[in-house]
């Protein structure tokens, strides 16, 4: 009889350590402290080696879902060994090129914001703020799905609401950028998600990177500007931040272990 391997605790340790990859600046530190930069675990890719590890359980077959009532949003993600041209118009001038994972090293997933004839209009961090990359939709590049998941964010209100299509899936108290370097307003979408030890003690347990940029830095600001939503080891609440929406850390670990990449960020006031 063949012996069953159980998959010991320390082996997904291990599993997590190895996927630890990517050198990253965001924006956002304490009034008093500045950001660090380090390797961080893209989330998707961690979930996937843990995947690849466990066995699988058996299943019994249940009836398909019900419909989810509410709004879906279409993203697209750039298929393995691919890059896409970023143009400032449909057709329009290449202003910049995107391969298959971010800088920060995970898939890359666009929010598709809107759509003309055969091209798909997306933010894209390589553009500023309020204005959409173009990209053609090209399936051998590209595979297009939907998400149900949105997430908004009330400056004003110092909250932030999880959604899944018509459903608000939770709604956490979090931390606003100052008078000085308030939250960029718009819409934006999760680029990143970053995890690991080496993240430092500013972003807490986890990053959910965004699309946006901060234009308003502090002044002498040494790191970059990308803003993020991420956990901190500081109290919640105020504005106080250099332009993030920071949550606690038990909020940060619901909303990453929910929340896919390409999901779209409203931030209002």
């Amino acid at each position: 009889m063949k012996r069953r391997t159980r998959i010991r605790p320390t082996a997904l340790i291990a599993v997590l350590a190895v996927a630890a990859a990517a050198v990253f600046l965001l924006v956002d530190r304490d009034e008093d402290h500045s950001p660090s930069a380090g390797t961080t675990a893209p989330y998707h890719g961690v979930l996937g080696a843990l995947r690849a590890s466990l066995p699988l359980p058996s299943v019994r077959l249940k009836p398909p879902p019900e419909p989810v009532k509410g709004p879906s949003f279409p993203i697209a993600v750039v298929r393995p060994g691919h890059r896409v041209e970023l143009r400032d118009s449909p057709g329009g001038r290449v202003i910049a090129g995107a391969a298959d994972r971010t800088e920060f090293g995970s898939i890359r997933v666009f929010w598709i914001e809107q759509v003309r004839g055969a091209w798909f209009g997306v933010p894209a961090p390589e553009l500023p703020d309020g204005e959409l990359a173009w990209i053609r939709d090209n399936r051998t590049e590209l595979d297009v799905l939907r998400t149900h998941f949105w997430i908004t964010a009330d400056v004003s209100q110092q909250a932030l609401e999880l959604h899944y299509g018509n459903r608000v899936l939770t709604r956490i108290p979090v931390t606003v950028g100052s008078p000085g370097s308030p939250t960029p307003l718009g819409d934006y979408s999760v680029t990143d998600g970053l995890a690991g030890r080496d993240l430092g003690s500013y972003y807490g347990c986890c990053v959910l990177a965004l699309t946006g940029h901060q234009p308003n830095l502090p002044a002498n600001w040494i790191g970059g500007d990308r803003i993020a939503i991420h956990g901190t080891p500081y109290s919640i609440g105020g504005a106080r931040s250099a332009g993030c929406l920071r949550a606690s850390n038990n909020d940060m670990i619901s909303l990453f272990a929910r929340v896919p990449l390409g999901t779209p960020v409203l931030i209002h006031a």
